[in-house]
């Protein structure tokens, strides 16, 4: 079972959770930390080459969650170039291929295994998508997508992977290939997310940023932080709010708090 609610506050921790978080201040050695920078796409390969095309499901809720997916077409069917940034191994593309026969896409992931799974899946059509290998830091998109030409940019769960002072590189590399008025929706983890609280002791990196046990990396955005982010590179806020859900596991009797931040920026 799931509650959702979404809104413009933040979760409030429990004591416990407070008290947890306030301890857990020690950071990871500089050193550590440029070794994780320097070896991120490799960690994302191996995370890959582990869990193969089985460790996201197919994201079906995207069209539901985004109605501008549909919405922002000027005719019923008007055909529509999308630019999904940090494709992985196609669980968003996919879907919304199937699902709505008018859109052409540029796919793009950090990872080289996660881009060999897209064009290896029995659903994959170049005449559909086009996918390729890409470091949003530092590859020019622009080297694979026309300038001005892309209608929805979707940047869901991928800005988390990415280091805090790199992630403005991120939204100006998008911003050249969007087309004015047209927008990025966003959706990432959430400050206070339960997966943020099972981090243990000598995991952060810094605020709010945290390494897993495989070397790859999350960060929990705050609205505020997104807004700044988004609007520093020319974007205007059109949505940015916190959905929060509770899965209740009844069996165990189970109450998982889960945090993500929804959003939506424009290119004026």
């Amino acid at each position: 079972d799931a509650f959702q609610k979404k809104g413009h506050s933040a979760r409030i921790l429990s004591s416990e959770e407070a008290e947890k978080l306030a301890k857990d201040q020690v950071l990871v050695s500089e050193f550590k930390q440029l070794k994780l920078e320097k070896e991120a796409q490799k960690n994302w390969d191996l995370f890959y080459k582990r869990n193969s095309t089985n460790f996201f499901k197919d994201r079906h809720w995207t069209t539901r969650e985004f109605q501008e997916l549909k919405a922002c077409r000027e005719f019923a069917d008007q055909k529509l170039t999308i630019l999904e940034a940090g494709c992985g191994v196609g669980n968003c593309l996919f879907p919304l291929l199937e699902e709505d026969l008018n859109i052409f896409a540029y796919a793009c992931d950090f990872s080289p295994r996660a881009v060999e799974y897209v064009k290896n899946n029995a659903l994959y059509s170049a005449e559909r998508c086009k996918v390729f290998q890409c470091d949003l830091t530092k590859d020019d998109l622009l080297e694979n997508i026309p300038a001005d030409s892309v209608d929805i940019v979707t940047l869901i769960f991928v800005l988390s992977a990415i280091h805090p002072d790199k992630m403005h590189l991120v939204l100006k590399n998008i911003h050249k290939v969007l087309k004015p008025g047209k927008c990025v929706l966003f959706r990432d983890y959430g400050l206070y997310d339960h997966a943020m609280l099972r981090f243990k002791s000598g995991s952060k990196l810094g605020e709010n940023f945290y390494v897993r046990q495989d070397g790859t990396r999350s960060y929990f955005f705050t609205k505020e932080f997104l807004s700044q982010l988004f609007e520093a590179e020319g974007y205007e806020q059109v949505v940015n709010e916190y959905v929060q859900r509770e899965t209740v596991n009844r069996k165990e009797a189970l109450c998982v708090p889960r945090v993500f931040l929804q959003s939506k920026f424009q290119k004026p």
